[in-house]
């Protein structure tokens, strides 16, 4: 990686990394906010790249979509069955009259983005508002999974960078390993131990230990599903949106199929 390239993606990992975790622990209409930043741009990108496959993304609709999927979390203003009725009954009405290359491979794509980019950010609005009545739980636990993200990340590329041998996905993701997925996976684990020293007292051993194999597993499944679609799309990064990062779905794409296993476990397993 170049000097230059690496500087910039310091200095913005400087700025970047503090004011997302103080929008998680400050949660409310901040973190939506956050939340709505990360699907509508997601899904912007998403409408970009797919474009070389002369695939046509309801723009517009989609991201209007998103943005009510998502703030209906926080304030329910429409049951979510109806809601997913009334979406997927706009995009097919739109595209009977859109003739724009292929119905169903629009219609398909403008949904997956919908249902996939949206429904799993909305995710995350409810993860963080899982305990109202003890609001700072719900920032510690977004915060304590961010931070395990991002050093699973970091394991992950030097681990594999220093004894990567046996390749993972190469289908999808050629430089990726098992050695580097081993150490993400293991470094996810300590890091929600130390966590709960730190943040998540509140939960038991097994919780953080099962939180950490979500994030090390699962995170990784969610950056490897993300590379499937760019490689499908002939692309190598989402956008150029965050200098020296590639772009919004890049940086969260792990998070974004992490956060919602982490709800489905704490909202019924726990």
């Amino acid at each position: 990686m170049p000097v230059g390239n690496t500087v910039t993606r310091i200095i913005v990992s400087i700025i970047a990394i503090p004011a997302i975790l103080l929008v998680s622990y400050l949660g409310s209409y901040y973190f939506i906010s956050f939340c709505l930043l990360i699907g509508s741009i997601s899904y912007y990108e998403l409408w970009v790249f797919v474009k070389d496959k002369n695939i046509n993304v309801n723009l517009l609709l989609g991201i209007s979509s998103i943005v009510l999927v998502i703030t209906n979390v926080f304030n329910h203003f429409i049951d979510f069955y109806f809601l997913t009725i009334l979406i997927i009954a706009a995009v097919t009405l739109i595209e009977l009259f859109r003739n724009n290359g292929s119905p169903i491979i629009n219609t398909g794509t403008t949904l997956l983005g919908i249902f996939y980019i949206g429904l799993f950010s909305s995710a995350l609005v409810y993860l963080r508002e899982l305990y109202p009545t003890d609001y700072e739980k719900g920032g510690f636990i977004i915060i304590s999974v961010l931070i395990s993200i991002w050093i699973c990340d970091s394991a992950a590329f030097f681990g594999g960078t220093a004894l990567g041998k046996h390749k993972l996905f190469p289908r999808v993701s050629p430089k990726k390993s098992w050695e580097g997925a081993v150490f993400g996976l293991f470094f996810a684990v300590i890091s929600m131990i130390i966590s709960k020293l730190v943040l998540l007292d509140f939960l038991s051993w097994k919780d953080v230990i099962i939180i950490g194999l979500i994030v090390g597993v699962i995170g990784q499944v969610g950056d490897l599903i993300e590379s499937l679609f760019k490689r499908d799309a002939g692309v190598k990064d989402s956008s150029a949106f965050i200098p020296g990062h590639g772009g919004i779905f890049d940086r969260f794409d792990s998070l974004l199929y992490t956060g919602p296993i982490v709800l489905l476990y704490l909202k019924y397993l726990v």
